[in-house]
């Protein structure tokens, strides 16, 4: 019998592990050419694990909930068995050999907690991977608290999500940076909820708690302010009226309001580049590269946000297809972790759900993100040759959340007016 390894593939350069999620090919089924074995979640994003080969699930080497290695098997496949005739006969354990990314991960993990007194394993022997023990090595976490973490993993294990959502709720006290003065974390406590006759209790997805976490993180970590301005897209409206039916029969595919607002967010950007940055401790990164991340609401109702990266390279023809292949992939489930992160921007549309205006949350490690509300007719004075009128105009509230940290008000409020002042400006007359 020919057997072959199902390898957990390379999912992008920030990833390093996966969780098995779910199988979704039993022992002794048959399995097509691209078909997909087993569902994967990352910390960035949920995908599949299709086969390479066709043949028989002979071995599931790894459970659901199990986190499994870029680089190792997670199950075997045989190219000659017949699913009839498939036996319980134990597979002998696979080696796989690493590979070269995966070690170089491994070694700084390594290497960085070297230096920490935390043990692999607590008197209650509860297990701690490098990884953990790590980010407890950073933040100043000891053994003891480590320990007293309520682990969601196999066995009671700490995860990454488990140990990063106890340090977004975690009260600390950094040393005073005066002498008059000491600053300190209040500590957050969830209110206790009690439950009516009635209620229906629903527990989170996987991802609407990764979205909790990160809200909470965000707003702990960065003072927002949110400001709004007002711009005439007329112009946009009448030109995207004009040119979509063409654009539909052409392409094959729709255009939208959107990639015209992260052509405007990118000109903006160009002019006060300070919006593109990300704060490290007591220092500001200037980001070279624009990728403005987009959200896009999930027929779950959750949201997610694909990144176009190097958004400036892009033409508004460029911009259009980019924005419709991230859009239709992410309703699919089918997008790439590499494809959900590096942005450096956000653009956010609460106009598609029929609001105005929004203030929304800031997208860490970024400072800032734009909402555009709904495109809505109102009678607006105009200014001509003949004198003041008024006439219909289309018209957007824009808003823009910033972290005050580094974003005062004077820069935050001249680029959300210089957004507004392209939107304005946009030739009516452009070919696409």
């Amino acid at each position: 019998m020919a057997q072959v390894e199902l390898i957990m593939p390379k999912m992008g350069e920030s990833v390093a592990e996966a969780t098995v999620i779910k199988w979704l090919k039993n022992v002794g089924d048959t399995i097509e050419m691209d078909e997909s074995v087993l569902e994967i979640a990352t910390d960035k994003v949920d995908s599949e694990i299709p086969s390479s080969i066709e043949g028989v699930l002979v071995k599931q080497l790894f459970k659901e909930d199990d986190v499994v290695l870029v680089g190792q098997a997670v199950a075997i496949i045989d190219t000659n068995a017949d699913a009839t005739e498939i036996d319980e006969t134990p597979v002998a354990k696979v080696e796989v050999e690493p590979s070269e990314e995966l070690v170089k991960i491994e070694k700084i993990i390594e290497e960085t907690i070297e230096t920490t007194s935390i043990p692999k394993s607590s008197d209650s022997n509860k297990f701690f991977s490098p990884l953990v023990r790590s980010i407890a090595q950073k933040e100043g976490i000891s053994g003891s608290e480590l320990e007293s973490i309520s682990g969601s993993g196999k066995n009671g294990r700490v995860t990454k999500k488990d140990i990063l959502a106890y340090l977004s709720k975690r009260s600390t006290a950094p040393a005073a940076t005066h002498k008059t003065s000491t600053v300190s974390k209040a500590q957050i406590t969830a209110p206790s909820i009690s439950v009516m006759e009635g209620d229906e209790i629903i527990e989170m997805d996987r991802m609407r708690k990764m979205i909790s976490d990160h809200m909470v993180m965000s707003k702990h970590v960065s003072p927002h302010v949110t400001s709004f301005v007002e711009a005439d897209v007329t112009n946009i409206v009448n030109w995207r009226n004009k040119v979509k039916d063409e654009f539909l029969k052409r392409e094959g595919e729709k255009i939208t309001f959107t990639p015209i607002f992260v052509d405007a967010v990118v000109k903006a950007i160009k002019d006060f580049p300070m919006i593109n940055v990300s704060v490290d401790g007591t220092n500001i990164i200037k980001r070279k590269h624009i990728n403005v991340g987009m959200a896009a609401a999930l027929p779950s109702g959750n949201l997610i946000v694909p990144v176009i990266k190097d958004a400036d390279q892009k033409n508004m023809m460029g911009l259009t297809k980019t924005v419709n292949d991230l859009a239709n992939r992410a309703r699919t489930n089918n997008l790439k972790p590499d494809e959900i992160s590096g942005g450096t921007f956000t653009l956010t549309n609460v106009g598609g759900f029929g609001n105005v205006m929004g203030t929304p949350i800031i997208n860490q490690p970024q400072v800032a993100i734009m909402a555009v509300g709904s495109i809505v007719k109102k009678p607006a004075v105009i200014e001509t040759e003949m004198g003041d009128v008024i006439a219909i105009r289309h018209k957007m509230f824009c808003s823009l959340s910033y972290d005050h940290r580094v974003v005062d008000g004077s820069l935050g409020g001249m680029f959300l007016r210089r957004f507004a002042d392209y939107l304005e400006g946009f030739d009516p007359n452009m070919d696409i």
